[in-house]
């Protein structure tokens, strides 16, 4: 076996890089440097010897039949001299001539080392990013190094990761030599090499999580269709089961609470809802705000919006600290919430129920049945469409509702904005809203977490790349 033999065998088995790869990129190294020493307008090809273990280089020259003083011998070969090679050899042929050399026939074992280092980088780099795009989306665990420009970089053993500090849960610090386990929510290729980015902060490591803890989630039986969270705080999860005899609940929590409290010491004490999912709206918004207890709920379908009367005495339990319960409960569930006490609820359909009476023809029954259908007040009804109109009892015809509409619309014409009180002008004591996360589709939010995430770590996105090189022009 020869040295540059032992070189690849030695480079491959340490590296993790196949032999064949090895081999390419020396192959190409050696023909990039015969190329500069020939000429850019030689033609030139390098393969490896198994045989001797070394690298030959082919220059290919047109066989030619010519007086030796207009031979031009970087591209051309005289016949006599090629038929020596090869005896087939006719005019016109190209014919790879073997170049012997010290420079490039064989190459000095540390000078191939370097080359081979050089050139492997880019394969190094791919094996990777291959291996790790598809652990893409799994909780993985590595060592805190350093920290860079505010993010935190993992040691993961064949490479490092950026833990942003914006991924981090509040308030927690991390030093070198700790052990971090974190979810890996983007692989990206710059011109750095693969970028691991992890999170500590998504909804989607809190869910894995569980998967490590609960069997029963693992093996498909509960499945959690749901998850809402401020990270360091307070989270919920939605779970559902496939199997009857099966707790979803139960299974989460664990003998004791073991697993869920498995869960929360990961993430630093953090709290967990964890209620069962359903189909039904109203019985999954009542389950959300748990564990206040919800005296009724109005629902608007069409605009996605529950109105929810609570006790004065289950108020703040609802809203929760800082509004923390119902704004989790909104992003869960995705409707828009919006809790009012029940003296605040009764005062409110009062003035609604008044204001309505100001049409003509409307009494306090006909009133009540306009305001159980949404309206608020005299002016809602002169600007609503005739369908949403032909909803309230007793009016489901276009004409009805066309007399309701006009008929509304003179009482504006006549007594202004003064009707158009409700609850948006009066004071928010006994009520409060929270509104689910702007519904952007999947794709944008990745793509906007991701860019976020780069810009915090330092590394260029193609955005800025693209402004820089216009600035540049």
């Amino acid at each position: 076996m020869s040295e540059l033999s032992r070189v690849i065998d030695s480079v491959g088995k340490d590296r993790g890089i196949k032999r064949e790869v090895i081999i390419s990129a020396l192959e190409q190294a050696v023909l990039m440097a015969a190329q500069k020493k020939l000429g850019p307008g030689a033609v030139l090809e390098a393969h490896y010897n198994n045989d001797t273990g070394e690298i030959d280089l082919f220059q290919f020259k047109k066989v030619v039949e010519s007086e030796p003083e207009m031979l031009d011998e970087a591209e051309e070969i005289e016949l006599q001299e090629a038929r020596k090679l090869d005896p087939e050899a006719a005019i016109g042929d190209e014919l790879g001539v073997k170049i012997e050399g010290t420079g490039f026939g064989r190459i000095d074992a540390q000078t191939a080392k370097q080359v081979i280092f050089q050139k492997v980088r880019d394969a190094e780099r791919e094996i990777i990013y291959n291996e790790y795009i598809h652990r893409k989306g799994e909780v993985i665990t590595g060592i805190a190094r350093r920290i860079e420009r505010g993010n935190l970089v993992i040691d993961l053993g064949k490479t490092d990761a950026l833990l942003p500090r914006s991924e981090i849960i509040p308030g927690e610090q991390f030093k070198p030599g700790d052990r971090v386990q974190a979810y890996l929510s983007e692989v990206a290729l710059t011109p750095r090499g693969p970028q691991l980015y992890l999170t500590r902060t998504s909804p989607k490591y809190l869910v894995k999580l569980f998967e490590v803890e609960v069997p029963e989630i693992r093996e498909g039986i509960v499945e959690i269709k749901l998850c809402s969270r401020e990270p360091g705080a307070r989270s919920k999860i939605a779970v559902t089961s496939k199997d009857r005899d099966v707790d979803p609940v139960g299974a989460c929590v664990g003998m004791k609470g073991i697993r869920v409290q498995n869960v929360i010491q990961e993430l630093k004490g953090e709290k967990i809802d964890i209620i069962p999912w359903s189909d039904n709206p109203v019985i999954f918004v009542r389950s959300a705000l748990a564990p206040a207890e919800i005296s009724s709920v109005r629902m608007d379908e069409r605009n996605r919006t529950m109105e929810i009367m609570v006790e004065d005495d289950q108020l703040s339990l609802a809203i929760g600290r800082k509004g923390q319960n119902v704004r989790l409960a909104a992003q869960l569930t995705g409707w828009r919430l919006d809790i009012i006490s029940k003296s605040k609820l009764q005062k409110r359909t009062a003035e609604a129920i008044f204001n309505l009476q100001h049409i003509d023809g409307v009494n306090e029954t006909i009133a009540q049945g306009i305001y159980q259908a949404g309206f608020m007040n005299v002016r809602q009804v002169a600007e609503a469409t005739l369908e949403a109109l032909q909803k309230i009892p007793g009016y489901d015809t276009v004409e009805t509702a066309t007399t309701l509409k006009e008929r509304a619309a003179a009482v504006i014409e006549k007594a202004g904005d003064m009707l158009t009180v409700g609850a948006g002008t009066e004071d928010s004591k006994g009520t409060f809203t929270a509104a689910p996360v702007a519904s952007k589709d999947a794709k944008t939010l990745a793509e906007e977490r991701l860019k976020e995430m780069m810009r915090q770590a330092g590394t260029p996105t193609p955005e800025n790349t693209s402004d820089k090189k216009g600035k540049s022009e």
